[in-house]
C-alpha cells in the first residue's frame, strides 16, 4: 500500500493508523500548491479531487476519504482493536465520531487557513470551534480516549485536526482535558514515528 500525504495535513490520521496497524506502507508526498508528488506525477492524476489523503492498494485500487481509509486499515489489521468490529453498534458509534470530526471540527478550521478569509468569519469560525472545544473537554474529563479507555482511528483522526491548533497559533489551555489528551495521543510510539517522517518532530 501507498499513502500520498502532505505534512500536517489530514493525511496525517491514516498515517497515524498505518504506523500503530503494523501493515507494509510505502510513503509519497504531495505538494498540495503545485499538485505535484515527490516522484513527479501530476496529482490530479491521482486523486481528481486534488486533496489527500489517497490510500492506493496494491492492486491500483483507490481510496480517497480519510474516514473511510482509517476503517478500511483497522479491519486489516483487528488485532490492533483500532475499530469496532463492522456491523456493531460500537462501530456506528466510532461512525458517529468520525463525521463529527470531519463535518464540525476538519471543516470548521477551513476559514481560519485561508489568508483571504474575512476577520470577522475567522472570528465566528473559532467560536463555533471553541464551543465542540467545550464538548471535548467534558468528554475527555471521564474518557482517556474518543471511545473510552482504548484508541481507536477517531483518536487519529481528533489528534490530526487539534494538531492545527499549534500551526495556527491558537493554544488549547482553557481546555485542560483536552491538552492532556493531546499529550497523551502525542507520546504513543505510532504518534512520534509519524510526526518524524514528515519532518514535524520537535
Amino acid at each position: 500500500m501507498k499513502l500520498y500525504f502532505s505534512p500536517g495535513a489530514c493525511s496525517m490520521s491514516p498515517h497515524i493508523v498505518l504506523q500503530e496497524s503494523g501493515l507494509t506502507f510505502t510513503l509519497e508526498q504531495v505538494d498540495l500548491k503545485t499538485h505535484r508528488t515527490a516522484s513527479g506525477k501530476d496529482y490530479f492524476t491521482i486523486n481528481p479531487k486534488g486533496q489527500v489523503p489517497v490510500l492506493e492498494l496494491d492492486d491500483g485500487a483507490i481510496l480517497t476519504e480519510g474516514p473511510a481509509i482509517v476503517q478500511f486499515l483497522a479491519d486489516r489489521a483487528p488485532e490492533h482493536k483500532l475499530a469496532p468490529a463492522a456491523g456493531s453498534f460500537e462501530r456506528v458509534q466510532l461512525q458517529e465520531w468520525l463525521n463529527f470530526i470531519s463535518t464540525e471540527l476538519h471543516k470548521g478550521f477551513s476559514p481560519l487557513w485561508n489568508a483571504k478569509t474575512p476577520e470577522e468569519t475567522k472570528i465566528a469560525a473559532w467560536e463555533r470551534l471553541t464551543k465542540w472545544l467545550g464538548l471535548l473537554e467534558g468528554r475527555f474529563a471521564t474518557h482517556r480516549f474518543v471511545m473510552g479507555n482504548d484508541f481507536s482511528v477517531a483518536d487519529a483522526y481528533l489528534y490530526t485536526v487539534l494538531n492545527w491548533t499549534t500551526f495556527l497559533k491558537r493554544p488549547l489551555t482553557d481546555w485542560p482535558a483536552v491538552e492532556a489528551y493531546m499529550a497523551r495521543v502525542a507520546e504513543r510510539p505510532a504518534v512520534q514515528r509519524t510526526l518524524q517522517a514528515e519532518g514535524l518532530a520537535g
